[in-house]
């Protein structure tokens, strides 16, 4: 496939356990059915916090904000559409370096303008600790505000992206289809069910709506009309 111009740089960004990871997988499989190449970048600061056992200390953030962007531009000259499970920003929170003097803050806001859809993981799904950043639910709420806080100090669009499992993947998706139309075509509307007479009709919803309506004559519910259990 011939691009119509740069590969499409996807942020994906949010509070501890909204599901970024799952939905960055989600999507990428989804996008590569269309006979995209997609990569995803996994998030370089619960790697290092994985391999070190530990935190970083407030020097080593930077470096770690960098790593995460390079590996953006590393996928990105690769690739046709690059899904990064975080950004430079997150570190910038997680290290409580909101500082516009602080050179990862200040990184973190350039590289949020590089990125043609951002997109904001909702607080809707429980919350499940992790033994690495999820010291407590509470937290999600001043995360969600300080991501926020950065998109709005980097004035860049963003979309909201809520839902459970499939859902959240497609409201995902059609935000992608509306920055990149050759990236994703959403689903064409269904045509309207239940046309044509009712006997063998074999549509799993109408039989439902036909036993329903069927239940009521037992109970004496009439319908319009006072018909009872009519098709409609």
């Amino acid at each position: 496939m011939v691009l119509p111009g740069p590969p499409l740089k996807v942020a994906l960004l949010g509070a501890e356990s909204t599901g970024k990871t799952w939905l960055a997988q989600a999507m990428a499989e989804r996008l590569r059915v269309q006979g995209h190449r997609v990569a995803v970048v996994p998030e370089v600061l619960r790697h290092w916090c994985e391999a070190h056992g530990r935190s970083p200390q407030p020097q080593e953030h930077l470096a770690i904000g960098q790593a995460q962007e390079a590996q953006v531009d590393l996928a990105a000259a690769q690739s046709d559409i690059v899904i990064a499970d975080t950004t430079a920003l997150m570190v910038a929170i997680y290290g409580a370096l909101l500082f516009d003097d602080h050179p990862l803050y200040r990184l973190a806001l350039v590289r949020l303008r590089t990125y043609g859809l951002v997109l904001l993981t909702g607080l809707d799904l429980p919350w499940v600790a992790d033994g690495l950043h999820r010291r407590d639910a509470s937290d999600r709420a001043a995360v969600d505000a300080m991501v926020r806080q950065g998109l709005s100090r980097a004035g860049v669009d963003w979309r909201v992206v809520y839902g459970q499992g499939v859902e959240r993947c497609d409201h995902a998706l059609e935000s992608v289809a509306e920055v990149a139309p050759w990236a994703w075509a959403p689903r064409p509307a269904i045509a309207a069910r239940w046309q044509g007479a009712c006997e063998g009709c074999g549509d799993p919803g109408c039989e439902q709506g036909l036993f329903r309506r069927l239940l009521k004559v037992g109970t004496g519910d009439s319908g319009p009309n006072g018909r009872t259990g009519a098709p409609s």
